[in-house]
Order: structure tokens, then C-alpha cells, then sequence
């Protein structure tokens, strides 16, 4: 007798290999390219040794087979990302940062987002170019990475947390764009119109079509949709994400090498990773290790934040239950509910 929901069981593992920012989408593309393909491909790889960038200065590794990947999304405003959005301004920010914690058995995920307007103490950090940045108490979570770069932005995080990252991923938004439109389009559904304040994306309540441009216009939309919080773009963006896992999964990405190839270009053109993962090789590998995720099981939270005191337009982490989220985290043991539990909401 044959098992009815195995099947979609199956269907929706085989997606998941598109998830961790379509990493296996990468290496299905390069194996079935050629070696051409493959070199390219590779080539278009950029990436960071965060061991010799931090240096020392880290927390132990203490569950020794569970992963965590910090996935970021940088967003400049100056060159190919100025023209894509409201003009040229100078330096980047992690406009997007999740830290993904990928237990031992790796049979589920959590992804734990961080807020951007989160102040936080910045460690003393090695910029590019060998120039010490300082240590700084109060400093925007998103102005990290534009002061000191990638690894600072690590290394911010794992003094935050107490969590050793193994994996860092970040996409560039520029690059986002050619994902979306080598796509043809992602479809969105609002449940309520986004007014276009202060220069972005304006829709109506209802499903869209959008096209690279306006796809970077709606993961950055904050002041036009919701309470017009950094919280509320939260939200935004993790909707896309599945909007965009959608799309590939309707397309039947492996059944069409052509298609997959032009994924894969756009994708790896947008990709810096850590030295250990800056490869076809190297991606196809932890992809493959990350196959029994189930995705019915991914969770994604935001990390416990209140709102500050002296400034209500940033927010601060929230205590205990920040404390509480990173020692399951750390531990690889189960997240109390209590951990999940946001003073301020967006």
C-alpha cells in the first residue's frame, strides 16, 4: 500500500536543498554545466577567513555536532545598489541578519533574526585594510558591517550570544535582484496596502508580481507598511524569503539546467562566504549534510528585544529571555517558550 504522505514528505525535502540561500540550486547548476560552468561559477565566489580575521576571540565551540550560520544580507546604497533604490549614499549595512542553528541529527532548523536597530557592544575589530576599529558600547547592530566589515559582524554576534558561528553567508542585495528576475518574478500577497512613504515600493492590498527592482524595494519597505518598524520589516522579509522559496519550487528548477545555470550565475555572483564554504565543492558538501532538514519542522524567531529607554527608536536586547534563547542555542537543547517572547513586537 503506498504511504500518501510520503510523497509530499519527499517533494518538500528535495526543496529544501534550495533553502540556505540555494546552495544546492549552486551545485546542481555546476554539475550538470561542465567544467566551464564549475570554473565560472566557483570564480564568482567571494569570501572571508574568519579565523584569522577575529583571531582568539571567540566562544568555544560546545555542542560540538550541531552547526550555526550566520546569513546576512548587505545593503549598500552607493553604485549598483544606489541605482536600484533612491539614490547614492555612501557606505553598507546588514540590513538582514539571521543566525541559523542547525541541531545535532540535523532533522530541523531555527533561524533566530536580530534586528537592526538593536545597539549593541561592538568588540575591538580588525576592519579590511589591517586598521583597528574600537570597541564601542551602543553602537546600531546594522552599522557594524559598514565600519569593520563581515567578520566584525561575526564576531558582534558572538559576543552577543555566547554562540560560535561556524558558517557565515551574505548576500549582497544588488545581486538579490538578478536572483529575483532570472526567476522571471516573485508573487506576493499583502493583506494590506503598502502607502510607498518616504520613496519606497506603494501596493495595494492584494497579490503582486514583482520583478528585481521592486522585490529590493519590498524587502527594504519600512515606513510604508505596518507600525513602520525595523520589527515590522522583519516580517516583510521573512515573507518574501517564502514567496521566493516558492517561486523555485512552482519552476521545477532541477527538471531545466538552463534555467538552473542562470540561478545559480546570479546567485553566486551575490554570495561571500567564509573561507570554508567558498567553494562548489565545499557548498555541495554541507548541502548534502543539511538534507534530512525537514522544512515543516524550520522555525524562524526574532530575537527578545525592548524598546530603549533613552532612544524608543532603537530597541535593546530583552533580559531574561534573550540569556535564555542563546544557552539553548549554545547548548543545542530545546528553546523555551518564555525565550520567544518579545517585549516590543513591531
Amino acid at each position: 500500500m503506498t504511504d500518501t504522505h510520503a510523497r509530499p514528505r519527499r517533494r518538500r525535502r528535495r526543496i529544501l536543498r534550495i533553502t540556505l540561500l540555494l546552495v544546492a540550486v549552486l551545485v546542481l547548476g555546476a554539475a550538470g554545466a561542465g567544467w566551464w560552468a564549475y570554473s565560472h561559477l566557483d570564480g564568482n565566489i567571494s569570501s572571508v577567513d574568519l579565523d584569522q580575521a577575529i583571531g582568539d576571540n571567540r566562544p568555544p565551540k560546545v555542542a560540538a555536532n550541531a552547526q550555526n550560520i550566520l546569513v546576512i544580507g548587505s545593503d549598500s546604497r552607493a553604485g549598483a545598489n544606489g541605482d536600484l533604490d533612491h539614490g547614492d549614499v555612501g557606505g553598507a549595512r546588514s540590513d538582514t541578519a539571521m543566525l541559523v542553528h542547525i541541531p545535532e541529527g540535523r532533522a530541523r532548523a531555527t533561524a533566530v533574526s536580530i534586528p537592526r536597530d538593536t545597539l549593541v557592544t561592538r568588540p575591538e575589530c580588525k576592519a579590511e585594510g589591517g586598521k583597528t576599529v574600537p570597541s564601542a558600547k551602543r553602537v546600531m547592530f546594522n552599522s557594524v558591517y559598514s565600519l569593520a566589515g563581515p567578520a566584525c559582524v561575526v564576531n558582534t554576534v558572538e559576543q552577543l550570544s555566547g554562540v560560535r558561528v561556524d558558517h557565515f553567508v551574505e548576500v549582497d542585495f544588488a545581486g538579490f535582484k538578478g536572483l529575483v528576475d532570472a526567476l522571471g518574478g516573485v508573487t506576493v500577497t499583502l493583506d494590506k496596502p503598502m502607502t510607498g512613504a518616504k520613496g519606497g515600493l506603494k501596493l495595494d492590498a492584494g497579490t503582486h508580481r514583482l520583478d528585481g527592482t521592486d522585490s529590493l524595494k519590498f524587502v527594504r519597505t519600512r515606513y510604508g507598511y505596518g507600525d513602520g518598524s525595523d520589527l515590522g520589516r522583519i516580517g516583510l522579509q521573512q515573507k518574501f524569503m517564502m514567496a521566493m522559496l516558492s517561486e523555485i519550487k512552482k519552476q521545477d528548477a532541477f527538471g531545466n539546467p538552463a534555467r538552473l545555470y542562470k540561478l545559480a550565475d546570479a546567485a553566486t555572483k551575490s554570495l561571500t562566504t567564509d573561507s570554508d564554504l567558498a567553494s562548489l565543492t565545499a557548498l555541495s558538501d554541507f548541502a548534502q549534510s543539511m538534507k534530512g532538514v525537514d522544512p515543516e519542522t524550520m522555525e524562524t524567531i526574532m530575537l527578545p528585544v525592548a524598546y530603549d529607554k533613552v532612544d524608543p527608536n532603537r530597541v535593546v536586547v530583552a533580559e531574561p529571555q534573550a540569556t535564555q534563547l542563546w544557552e539553548a542555542l549554545r547548548k543545542d537543547q530545546k528553546i523555551p517558550a518564555s525565550a520567544k517572547d518579545s517585549p516590543a513586537k513591531g
